[in-house]
């Protein structure tokens, strides 16, 4: 069994450079696979491997300046969802492009997944998904208000644009882990916006804690890794990415008529030359190739 971990922590670095290596070097030893973005601002990444990998991994990024604090969400898979280990080095982890923010000052308050479902249904309370257009395509809170941003770094006009449908309102907002909450928030309250909140842990932990039963979510929550989407309890979802845009397709979406495996989707067959589509088939064709070997293909990651 492969576990999961994905992970964030905002903290100083002062030569975010210098951790790159050591990182490297403690994921090749344990046999760790997926990406991690180191920058001043702290780390931010989802890793998988063994317990033994994992566990090895965690408590070299936990003893780094000021991560002793670092907090994670687990979930398991029966096959590794990375081919390889990637560490970058960015100049945020999570890209916003306001550089007034910082979360280590303050953020919204934080709403426990078992008090989440009580503070949305509130009728003072508008719940802002802060997730791209292609996230929240495949599920959201009821009720949830999408910007129907391409990117986390549109969030701020999309907030100048529309901020006045929101006054007089609680804001709750959401992402898939936490990490765009504590910049969105900390965004908000630089606005004026005085009562901010936002879910602690984002979708996944809501979806590991809170029963089907019981759920507010609708749908799906996309994931940067080859299981591509979970559901409640974490369980796997039934998308798949799209060869040539990477976005999420269901089962519906495969069955479309302008779907093409490998070549496109019903959301970029407009997007692409046909000098592209052909790239993307025969990159689709090694991946095939590759796993009929039993390797993971360097195109998938």
């Amino acid at each position: 069994m492969i576990v999961i971990a994905a992970l964030y922590h905002f903290t100083r670095f002062d030569d975010p450079a210098a951790l790159c290596a050591p990182l490297r070097a403690i994921g090749a030893e344990g046999g760790v696979r997926g990406s991690l973005l180191i920058a001043a601002e702290g780390i931010n990444g989802t890793i998988a491997g063994t317990r033994a990998g994992i566990d090895a991994m965690l408590a070299h990024i936990r003893a780094l300046p000021g991560c002793a604090g670092l907090d994670w969400k687990e979930s398991h898979a029966e096959m590794q969802p990375f081919g390889r280990l990637k560490v970058r080095l960015k100049r945020e982890i999570v890209t916003m492009g306001q550089p007034d923010i910082d979360p280590g000052t303050r953020v919204g308050h934080y709403v426990d997944p078992v008090d989440w479902n009580a503070l949305i249904a509130s009728p003072d309370v508008a719940v802002i998904d802060t997730r791209n257009d292609y996230e929240v395509g495949i599920g959201q809170f009821s009720g949830a208000v999408d910007p129907g941003t391409r990117s986390f770094r549109d969030f701020p006009q999309w907030w100048q644009d529309n901020r006045d449908l929101f006054r007089g309102k609680r804001i709750a907002m959401y992402c898939t882990g936490g990490i765009r909450c504590e910049k969105s928030t900390n965004y908000l309250l630089g606005q004026g916006v005085e009562d901010v909140f936002h879910l602690r842990g984002g979708i996944l932990k809501y979806l590991e804690e809170v029963p089907e039963a019981e759920s507010l979510w609708q749908g799906e929550c996309y994931v940067f890794d080859g299981r591509v989407s979970v559901g409640h309890g974490l369980v796997p979802g039934p998308h798949v990415t799209c060869h040539a845009c990477r976005r999420p397709l269901s089962p519906a979406d495969r069955a479309h008529p302008d779907y093409q495996e490998g070549a496109q989707c019903h959301h970029c067959k407009d997007e692409y030359s046909e000098d592209d589509r052909a790239r993307f088939r025969e990159r689709a064709r090694q991946i095939a190739l590759a796993a009929a070997r039993g390797q993971r293909h360097l195109g998938q990651d």
